[in-house]
Parts: C-alpha cells; sequence; structure tokens
C-alpha cells in the first residue's frame, strides 16, 4: 500500500489525479489522505469523483471513500481494459483535469478507449482545451501517444455543457508484437503494455516559423467580443515582434452556457485568458497576450504548465528526456513527488544561466 499526503505541494487534485492514474498503470493500491486539506472547500469534489470513477472503469479497480467531501480514498487497481462510454461530469467541471487522470491509464490499456465527456472545456484554475488539442497533445504524440481529442461544443462557468470526444488507442494496437525491452522500474510485468519514447524537448522555432497561433472563442456573446480579444492580443505580440495567426470561433447556445476566452501558442510554449462579467475583451486578448510572450522570451523548452503534466509521462518512458522550465512550480514538484513514490525513477534538477535568464533543466536518464 502506498501511502500519500494529500496535502503535499499544490495540494489540490492533482495529487489524486496523478497517484490513482499511476497505481493502475503499476497495479499498486494506494491511500491518499488529508485530500485538499488546504482548500476552502476541503476534500473531493465532482471532478475528482468522475477521474476515479474513469479509472475504475478501465482497470475494474476498487475504491474506497468515493463521494463528496471526502478526505480519505483508498483504491485498489485490477487489470486495465479500454472502454466506450459517457462521462457527465456535471455542470462546468474541467474536461481537460479529467483528462490528466484519464489519458494516461487507458494508453496501457489493452484495448482502445472511446469516451464522449460533458463538463466544462474552458474554466477557471484548469488548462483550456485548445492548450491540450495544440500544445499537450502535440508534446505526447512525439513521445508515442496516439490520443485524438474533437472538440464537439464548449462548456463555460457555471453552466458548463462542453462536449467532447475522445479516442485513446494504446502504442501497441494493430501493431506487431514489441521486441523485448527493459520496461520502466517499477511497471509490472505484461505481456500487452504501451512503451513510450523518451524525448529531449527543443525549441519550435524553425519549425513553427515564429508565428503565434491561437483562437479566440466566445458562445452566447456579441460577434464583436472574440474579434476584439484577437485584434488586442495581435497588437500586443506584433509590438515584440512576432507574427501572429489566430482564428475566431462563435457559437450561439447562449442558453447552454455563456462565456469567452483565447488561447495562443507557438510550439510547446501557451498562454491564455478567460472572460468574464465586467472584464473588458481587449483586456481578455492583452493578458494571454503577455502570459505566452513571458514563455517565449524565456530559453525554456516547454511552458510551465505543460512541464508539471509531463512528468508522468516522462517517468514512464523507456528512453531519457530533458525539459527546460523558466520556473519550478508547485505543481511540478507534486507530480514528480507523486511519481517517485510509484516509480523508481530519479528526476535530475539543475539551474542554467542563459542570455534570456534562468532556466531549470529536468532529466530523467
Amino acid at each position: 500500500m502506498i501511502e500519500i499526503d494529500g496535502s503535499f505541494g499544490e495540494g489540490g487534485g492533482q495529487i489524486i489525479r496523478t497517484a490513482i492514474a499511476l497505481a493502475a498503470i503499476t497495479g499498486k493500491e494506494v491511500e491518499i489522505k488529508n485530500i485538499r486539506a488546504n482548500r476552502p472547500k476541503p476534500g473531493l469534489a465532482a471532478q475528482h469523483l468522475h477521474a476515479v470513477k474513469a479509472i475504475e472503469k478501465l482497470s475494474g479497480g476498487r475504491t474506497e471513500g468515493l463521494e463528496l467531501r471526502s478526505t480519505r480514498l483508498k483504491f485498489a487497481p485490477a487489470a486495465l481494459k479500454g472502454f466506450e462510454g459517457e462521462i457527465d461530469i456535471g455542470t462546468a467541471g474541467s474536461i481537460t483535469l479529467l483528462l490528466q487522470c484519464l489519458i494516461p491509464v487507458a494508453l496501457f490499456a489493452d484495448e482502445q478507449t472511446k469516451v464522449i465527456i460533458k463538463g466544462g472545456t474552458d474554466v477557471k484554475w484548469s488548462p483550456p482545451i485548445d492548450f491540450y488539442t495544440n500544445v499537450f497533445l502535440k508534446a505526447i504524440r512525439e513521445m508515442g501517444c496516439d490520443v485524438e481529442i474533437v472538440v464537439k461544443r464548449r462548456g463555460y462557468y457555471p453552466k458548463g455543457g462542453g462536449l467532447v470526444e475522445v479516442i485513446i488507442t494504446p502504442s501497441h494496437c494493430g501493431a506487431p508484437p514489441l521486441p523485448p525491452r527493459k520496461p520502466c522500474k517499477g511497471l509490472p510485468a505484461s505481456p500487452v503494455r504501451a512503451y513510450l519514447k523518451g524525448i529531449v524537448f527543443m525549441d519550435r522555432e524553425r519549425e513553427e516559423g515564429g508565428i503565434v497561433k491561437g483562437v479566440s472563442h466566445s458562445c452566447g456573446l456579441p460577434a464583436h467580443v472574440v474579434e476584439r480579444q484577437a485584434k488586442a492580443a495581435e497588437r500586443i505580440l506584433d509590438k515584440v515582434g512576432y507574427d501572429t495567426k489566430i482564428k475566431t470561433e462563435i457559437e450561439n447556445g447562449g442558453k447552454r452556457t455563456t462565456g469567452s476566452g483565447i488561447t495562443l501558442w507557438r510550439g510547446y510554449k501557451s498562454g491564455s485568458s478567460l472572460g468574464e462579467r465586467g472584464k473588458r475583451a481587449e483586456l481578455v486578448g492583452e493578458e494571454a497576450a503577455r502570459n505566452v510572450i513571458k514563455e517565449l522570451e524565456s530559453a525554456s523548452t516547454v511552458d510551465a504548465h505543460l512541464a508539471d503534466q509531463l512528468i508522468p509521462y516522462i517517468a514512464l518512458a523507456d528512453e531519457k528526456s530533458e525539459i527546460k522550465v523558466r520556473e519550478v512550480t508547485k505543481h511540478l514538484e507534486t507530480n514528480v513527488y507523486v511519481t517517485k513514490k510509484f516509480l523508481d525513477v530519479e528526476f535530475g534538477m539543475e539551474k542554467e544561466e542563459t542570455k534570456e535568464g534562468e532556466v531549470f533543466v529536468i532529466r530523467k536518464g
């Protein structure tokens, strides 16, 4: 039984998602205590329940303490199997946070997973769906992961109502038998398992042509909102010499959900901002632009948000990997802490001085 302190580091839901995912992959039982102990509303929220229930379906696992506001959770996994179905998080519970837990487990299942998820696609305190489809998926695809995400409709706080289709194909599906290889330490011996490739992330400026891409989106709001968000972002980026290509998306389902936002990216770096009542559209665009510029002007190879989400994948890979980040966030420290509980892996971390300022180099293998 692996014990996890749910109040460690950032002390939020990421501990639950990473611990449950790695427990299912490694076949190890886990008990998480002090769940979200330092948050205004401690314990499990609805989106955490749905994430764990999804892993129960994938692993045939058993869970104790799976109820709202529970501060203790015990999970015992079984054999991993893909599944098809629907998950309705309810209101604006984050779809991308649920995917943090679901995707790595489904990659190690014995069959393809197809799931329709309802909830929030663009909500506070979680990665926007465009970050997932254009930055995160690009990164893990280079590590050998086959994941497709199709956004059918967006969902904003507080109503949610977003709809996303996800297909996760384990790397062994449809492929010839893998040659014998030394598995990642900590993984059980199995005739069926995914082999993730290690990767040294490099700057993608040449590949992207130096262009900052993006999506400015809204639902149930006047059409000029997305245009103002996009133009404000373009003005800020143009001032510091970046070319832009920002698409606009407008949905009309205002009775279902209302909101707006913008996500910008180049290579493995991104910036985003969400609209809210009383917040000018120009400010939304400017915030997103400044966020991505902060990352682009750093000597880092991945942005601060992508870095922590890659830690479990890097640990599970069979080869060495390296990323550079402009700061070591609490989320990054937390994912390293949880990952090392399950896998016999070490992460090297050192500070590097560059002409753009200091970065932190994180290596495995």
